[in-house]
């Protein structure tokens, strides 16, 4: 059986002000590092063996802490970088908001028909996201792993594993910063259809 950790980087200076990233830079703010610290304390028990991580700073620097001390060999990856934005990115979600109503109602509760020139949509970042899931379940030759990635990511991947459409992207559960969500696979299953469990530390995060 492999084991696979996904989890969102801990919270960030524009998460705090909810200013939209994108592949845009933020980094860790205080609370954030505390996050990340406590999720490493819970990540102790289990036997991870390599870690994925999005190219960005602020997964790299989730990535750092979670794994601070350990001799593990860390690959970075674009293919787990977060949905790009183009021009929302750096800008306030209020200001987004008042400018682009439809658009940002649609990134919101109509995923599926968000469409912004110069973004990617949600289909392509499913594409991406999964795309990069399946190449790194692959090459694998150990039973544990962790991949360090953002929020729309993950849940467009457990949107794919789970069967659900895009337009229930955003249901139950919040991917909190450092959520942290796992799956399961079985020898000789496919990853469509073999999440057996899914767990998120909402408890140490919020």
């Amino acid at each position: 059986m492999l084991r696979v950790h996904l989890i969102r980087h801990g919270e960030t200076n524009w998460n705090k002000e909810k200013r939209v990233q994108g592949h845009s830079e933020s980094t860790l703010t205080p609370q954030g590092k505390e996050q990340a610290v406590k999720l490493s304390a819970s990540l102790q028990k289990h036997r991870i063996n390599k870690i994925y991580c999005s190219s960005s700073v602020r997964t790299r620097e989730t990535a750092a802490i979670l794994f601070a001390g350990a001799t593990l060999n860390m690959e970075f990856r674009d293919d787990l970088r977060e949905i790009h934005l183009g021009a929302w990115e750096g800008s306030l979600q209020a200001e987004i908001k008042v400018r682009d109503p439809e658009r940002f109602a649609h990134f919101w509760t109509q995923p599926e028909r968000f469409n912004l020139t110069g973004a990617e949509s949600f289909q392509d970042v499913q594409t991406r996201g999964v795309n990069a899931f399946r190449e790194i379940l692959r090459t694998q030759d150990v039973k544990e792993i962790a991949i360090v990635s953002h929020g729309v990511v993950i849940k467009s991947i457990m949107c794919h594993l789970e069967g659900r459409p895009l337009e229930r992207l955003w249901e139950p559960p919040v991917m909190h910063n450092c959520a942290h969500s796992i799956v399961e696979i079985h020898p000789g299953a496919t990853p469509e259809d073999t999440i057996v469990h899914i767990r998120q530390y909402a408890d140490i995060v919020q």
